[in-house]
């Protein structure tokens, strides 16, 4: 994925293909300079760099790029969320432009009556979360983030009696199901709130909509360490997640075929 569609070098627009210079085009047409948070917050491209030059361009590719996470921004002020829950934080460019987002809702730092920060964040890694929260230091939004290391699938289930009105799901792919369901069945989405769900095409899911998925091999793949996972199982986990939700009579989904995926969930108002 392109980190910076709103940006771009010459190189990159000369090179681009014809659906690429669409791209260029709506990220350049989705910038106001007159907010006073800006679109895009200062350093997440920063961020981007430095973590491609640590670990490398697949690691580095892991972050949302600049048009998503105005997108994203975009739908915290639509609703007018006071809280944000995100699955999978990595180096903190998705909190930082969650938090960016609430400071225009008018949502101030630090927790609230109820000693909960605006913005949580789940991650599996303490190596991560070290760096994540020593950007939104350099970002000036540590103040509205809480980042909490460890299994997301048992921690999840803590948040029980807090509620979001976005919730983010950018984390290990075959586990994308066991959130879901704990999001819905903890009751931690907010009545009228969304889940933006990431990488719900990624490496062509395609491929596997005619085949049959295994659900058992799929809950198996589930409890494995990511290292172990292959790019064929977690396609085919992917898609399983994707029929489940659509499926799924609690729920209303559509996927966008834009970066990697997205699907946006809503809950029906009957549930």
């Amino acid at each position: 994925m392109i980190f910076s569609f709103i940006n771009p070098s010459e190189e990159d627009v000369k090179n681009a293909s014809e659906h690429g210079i669409l791209n260029y085009y709506a990220a350049k047409a989705s910038i106001n300079p007159q907010l006073e948070a800006p679109s895009v917050p200062l350093g997440t491209e920063t961020i981007y760099h430095e973590t491609l030059n640590r670990y490398g361009p697949h690691v580095a590719l892991m972050a949302i790029s600049d048009l998503q996470g105005v997108l994203q921004s975009f739908f915290v002020g639509l609703l007018n969320a006071k809280r944000v829950l995100e699955i999978g934080s990595f180096t903190g460019s998705s909190a930082i432009y969650f938090a960016n987002a609430l400071k225009r809702n008018g949502v101030s730092p630090g927790p609230d009556a109820n000693d909960n920060m605006p913005v949580v964040g789940l991650d599996i890694s303490e190596e991560f979360a070290s760096i994540a929260r020593n950007n939104f230091d350099r970002a000036g939004v540590s103040g509205y983030i809480n980042i909490i290391v460890g299994d997301a699938r048992e921690n999840l289930a803590k948040l029980e009696g807090q509620q979001f009105e976005v919730i983010f799901i950018d984390a290990d792919k075959p586990s994308y199901k066991i959130y879901y369901d704990t999001i819905l069945e903890k009751n931690l989405l907010s009545k009228g709130g969304l889940i933006i769900v990431d990488n719900t095409a990624l490496w062509k899911t395609v491929d596997y909509l005619n085949k049959p998925v295994d659900n058992a091999e799929t809950e198996a793949i589930s409890k494995m360490p990511l290292d172990n996972v292959s790019v064929k199982q977690l396609g085919r986990a992917l898609h399983d997640f994707n029929e489940y939700i659509r499926n799924d009579p609690r729920t209303e989904v559509v996927m966008f075929p834009i970066f990697t995926g997205m699907s946006f969930v809503r809950i029906l108002d009957n549930v």
